[in-house]
């Protein structure tokens, strides 16, 4: 792909990932219906996955394979159907998560919410830069910090992602240590 269109259409999946951003903060109807589907935990495995095509596509320099992995990573929250019943702590967990991001916006609230794109800017600045120790560090330090944060301000109910976060984290490592076993033998990816 020509790199002017590359960028013309990493731009374009960009503004969607901010629209569907915007949206999703601003619309109540559409807030409570990625919600409820969000209790699918599905979703939850699901989206630590599209970290390693974020990675790839950072090593290949491509803006739209970038910009359209954090777009899926962000709608894939309403993929799945809402499940018939779900886990007390899942509930619980969702609850505090919807009143966080529905509740009011400090300016504590707005450095810690920052942690997001710091944590998507880390990544593809280490994958870009094809630094592996680097790379690996992010993905752990991100993992970490999502289960810490979960369980000090949301309790035991902080405890349900741990199974879709070690999963995710897991996949993630292998993923990148295939990828990084594979740019040594053919010194490009």
């Amino acid at each position: 792909m020509k790199k002017k269109i590359d960028l013309m259409l990493g731009i374009l999946f960009a503004v969607a990932t901010i629209i569907f951003i915007l949206l999703f903060l601003t619309n109540d109807i559409f807030f409570h219906w990625a919600f409820e589907r969000h209790h699918n935990i599905l979703s939850w495995y699901i989206r630590p996955l599209f970290i390693i095509p974020m990675v790839i596509f950072a090593f290949k320099k491509s803006y739209t394979g970038i910009f359209a992995s954090i777009f899926a990573l962000f709608t894939s929250m309403f993929w799945f159907p809402a499940p018939a019943s779900s886990n007390p702590l899942v509930i619980e967990f969702l609850a505090f998560e919807r009143d966080y991001l529905k509740g009011t916006w400090t300016a504590p609230k707005i450095v810690m919410s920052l942690a997001v794109p710091l944590f998507f800017i880390m990544l593809l600045i280490a994958a870009w830069k094809r630094n592996w120790k680097w790379l690996i560090a992010v993905v752990i330090g991100a993992a970490v910090l999502k289960i810490i944060w979960s369980v000090v301000f949301s309790g035991e109910a902080g405890m349900s992602i741990l199974k879709p976060a070690l999963f995710g984290l897991i996949i993630c490592i292998v993923g990148i240590s295939y990828l990084y076993k594979k740019y040594k033998r053919t010194d490009k990816i």
